[in-house]
C-alpha cells in the first residue's frame, strides 16, 4: 500500500531547489505500486507529473495540481557486459558500478545528478557520448485512457537524438527499467577518465550553487548560417563540431547577460549555459532569465535557442 501525501513542498525534490507544493505526493519503488499510484490519480480525475531526480527541472512556485509520483525503484544486476537497471536507480550509482565490473561506456556521466529514467527521457550526455549510444532496451509503463499496458522498446524504437528521445514527445508511457550494453573495461583506466571528468566540471560548472544544468541545448545551424556567423565571428572556427554551436559561448558573447540577475536566480560567470539560484530564486526569475536569452541570442545571432530543462506546473 502506497502513502499519498498532501501539500508537499517540491523544492526539497529538485537539484534548483525552486517550485511550490503538490497537491498529491507519492514514492514508488516497484511497478505494482506505479499502478497503485495511477490508479488513484484516475479514481480522482488528477493530472499526473513523474518525477526522477528532478536535476533537469523548472518547477512553478504555484507547485502542481495534481498527483507527482516519485520513482524509486531501485534494482541493478550485471550479466557478462549487459546492466539490468531499473529507472529510479542514480547516474552516480550506475557509474560506480559499470567501473567495478570492468565495464566500460558510462564513465561521461560521472558527476551528472539524476536518476537513470531521466537520463534516459533526456538522453542525457557529454563529451560527444549520450545514453543512446548504450541502451539496448527500455521498458514502459504505457498509459492511454487510464488502461495500464507494460511495452518493450529496443533502441530503435525509442527514437533517441541530441537530448532528445519518443519518451519526450510521447507523455502518456512511465520508463520501468532498461537494458544497457557496455564493453568490457579496466577499472583503473575508468576511474582515471572520471576524475578528470570530475575535475573538468569543477573547474567549468557553477556546482557550488543550486542549478540544473545546461538550460539550453547548443544549437545546430546549416552551412549558410555558419558561414555568415564565422564571417562575424571567426573564432567560431575552433569552437564549432558538426555545424553546433555551444550555447553558452552565444550568452557569453552578448554584452551584459553574463552574470545577469533577476530576482535571487543569475546567468552565471563560470558558464553562461546555467542559470543558478544564488539567493532563494523564484521560479518567475528563472524564466524571465531564459526569456531575455533567447530574446537577446535571436536578436543577435539569429538562433532560436531551445530549453533543454524540462517545465512543471506553468
Amino acid at each position: 500500500m502506497i502513502k499519498i501525501q498532501k501539500n508537499i513542498l517540491l523544492s526539497e525534490y529538485t537539484s534548483f531547489k525552486i517550485g511550490g507544493l503538490a497537491k498529491y505526493f507519492c514514492v514508488i519503488k516497484n511497478s505494482d505500486e506505479i499502478k497503485e499510484a495511477l490508479e488513484f490519480a484516475g479514481e480522482n480525475k488528477l493530472k499526473v507529473f513523474i518525477l526522477g531526480g528532478g536535476s533537469n527541472l523548472l518547477i512553478s512556485d504555484e507547485g502542481f495540481d495534481g498527483l507527482v509520483i516519485r520513482i524509486m525503484n531501485q534494482e541493478l544486476r550485471i550479466e557478462n557486459n549487459e546492466i539490468f537497471i531499473d529507472s529510479g536507480l542514480s547516474l552516480i550509482k550506475l557509474v560506480n558500478e559499470s567501473v567495478k565490473n570492468n565495464l566500460t561506456g558510462l564513465e561521461y556521466l560521472a558527476g551528472i545528478p539524476g536518476t537513470v529514467g531521466g537520463a534516459i527521457v533526456n538522453n542525457a550526455g557529454a563529451f560527444g557520448k549520450c545514453m543512446g549510444d548504450v541502451v539496448e532496451s527500455v521498458e514502459i509503463l504505457n498509459i492511454k485512457y487510464w488502461i495500464l499496458d507494460i511495452k518493450k522498446l529496443n533502441n530503435k524504437q525509442c527514437d533517441f537524438s541530441y537530448r532528445d528521445s519518443i519518451f519526450k514527445k510521447e507523455k502518456k508511457c512511465i520508463i520501468l527499467n532498461a537494458v544497457l550494453k557496455l564493453n568490457k573495461g579496466n577499472q583503473e583506466k575508468s576511474k582515471k577518465i572520471i576524475t578528470e571528468i570530475l575535475k573538468s566540471r569543477k573547474e567549468k560548472q557553477p556546482l557550488e550553487y543550486p542549478s540544473a544544468g545546461s538550460v539550453f541545448k547548443n544549437p545546430v545551424v546549416d552551412d549558410k548560417h555558419l558561414e555568415n556567423l564565422m564571417i562575424k565571428c571567426p573564432e567560431l572556427k575552433g569552437i564549432v563540431e558538426n555545424n553546433t554551436i555551444p550555447a553558452g559561448w552565444l550568452i557569453e558573447q552578448i554584452e551584459g547577460l553574463k552574470g545577469k540577475k533577476i530576482g535571487g536566480a543569475m546567468i552565471s560567470e563560470k558558464h553562461c549555459n546555467f542559470i543558478i539560484n544564488f539567493n532563494n530564486a523564484k521560479s518567475e526569475d528563472v524564466i524571465i532569465l531564459i526569456s531575455l536569452i533567447k530574446q537577446k541570442i535571436r536578436s543577435h545571432f539569429g538562433i532560436q535557442l531551445k530549453e533543454e530543462i524540462e517545465y512543471m506546473g506553468f
